[in-house]
């Protein structure tokens, strides 16, 4: 893995711009509370919201957006600060933390909206995700990648219970089966890329 990341810097690059001090990505893999929690243990991301991304519908929900008819996927903005970190090791991450050969869906969950996704704000960002995704076909996987390549039109942040989902009910039994181990899978493949208080 530690090859992984050095080939993935050799190849790719740098970053872009949101905010003042911050910039904000958007990515897709499965159900976001697990995608959410991922990315807020990495150094130098501020926050990460759950919410609805790439779909053609205007006030997505989560039970419309279950119907499989709106487009959307659940996707998660990251909140980040270029310093300290930056858009390449953001993909690097997002791809390091599911399987993007999978078709529509992450195990358990399965539906287009949950399909592997790569936002793009400019065509820079465009451009390191397309030069990652190339360095991973039929190379660190025995297949093609399925994650599609799209640029963010608009993001509707998700009902609030839906936010910080597994820290707060750390008890659910599908945080408990699938969130939680997915986060640890994580940390564990990538320690260097996490703040202090998530490495234990």
């Amino acid at each position: 893995m530690k090859n992984l990341i050095v080939i993935a810097f050799l190849i790719i690059g740098t970053s872009v711009k949101a905010q003042k001090d911050q910039k904000v990505a958007y990515f897709a893999s499965g159900c976001f509370w697990c995608v959410e929690a991922i990315f807020e243990s990495m150094e130098g991301v501020n926050e990460a919201v759950s919410g609805y991304a790439g779909g053609h519908t205007k006030n997505p929900t989560y039970k419309s957006i279950g119907t499989g008819r709106t487009g959307h996927a659940e996707t998660v903005a990251v909140y980040y600060n270029p310093k300290k970190v930056d858009f390449a090791t953001l993909v690097i991450a997002f791809f390091g933390s599911h399987d993007p050969t999978t078709v529509n869906g992450q195990h358990p969950d399965y539906g287009t909206q949950y399909r592997s996704i790569a936002f793009y704000n400019n065509d820079e960002e465009k451009d390191i995700i397309e030069k990652y995704i190339k360095s991973l076909n039929y190379k660190v996987y025995k297949g093609k990648v399925a994650t599609e390549v799209l640029p963010i039109k608009k993001f509707h942040e998700a009902e609030d219970y839906h936010q910080n989902y597994e820290r707060l009910n750390p008890n659910n039994p599908y945080v408990k089966n699938v969130s939680i181990p997915r986060l640890n899978r994580f940390k564990k493949r990538f320690p260097t890329l996490l703040k202090e208080n998530a490495r234990h």
